[in-house]
């Protein structure tokens, strides 16, 4: 594949490292203290949820998150940490691409009526999948310098 400047494996990188910061970016600009003692980000999500117009969405929640909100805050914040600590260091990174992906789409079907949000979680997928299927770790990745998932 030819390239201007780098590779098309380094660009891969960029792309995957790029995507690792957005992931730590949605992890700073959190409030912890809100999540964490106040619960306000299980309560906006139970809030979405309520008034979902998917069935499933609405009882998903009320089976896996009503019941232990402190844990899925706990959940939810620290996974965006990890995914983005993964993704730019290269360490595990399809499970991080996969894991990312997965938190997009169910991020993608709470929020299925506020296109604001499905922009920016509709892009990290299709970012989470090119990376993936493009084999990202391959170059500047922990995973390469260790010899994981040639």
């Amino acid at each position: 594949m030819q390239s201007v400047w780098l590779s098309g494996a380094e660009w891969l990188a960029v792309l995957r490292i790029g995507l690792g910061l957005w992931w730590l970016e949605s992890w700073r600009h959190k409030d912890k203290k809100g999540w964490f003692e106040r619960g306000t980000g299980i309560a906006w999500a139970a809030d979405v949820a309520g008034k979902h117009r998917w069935p499933l969405v609405k009882g998903g929640f009320e089976k896996v998150v009503r019941p232990r909100p402190r844990l899925m805050a706990y959940v939810v914040v620290y996974a965006e940490l990890a995914l983005g600590l993964g993704l730019v260091l290269g360490f595990l990174t399809p499970v991080a691409l996969v894991g990312g992906l997965l938190l997009n789409l169910l991020y993608l079907v709470l929020m299925i009526h506020d296109w604001a949000e499905q922009g920016q979680n509709a892009m990290m997928a299709l970012i989470s999948l090119t990376a993936l299927f493009a084999m990202a770790w391959q170059t500047w990745s922990l995973d390469a310098a260790i010899g994981l998932f040639l």
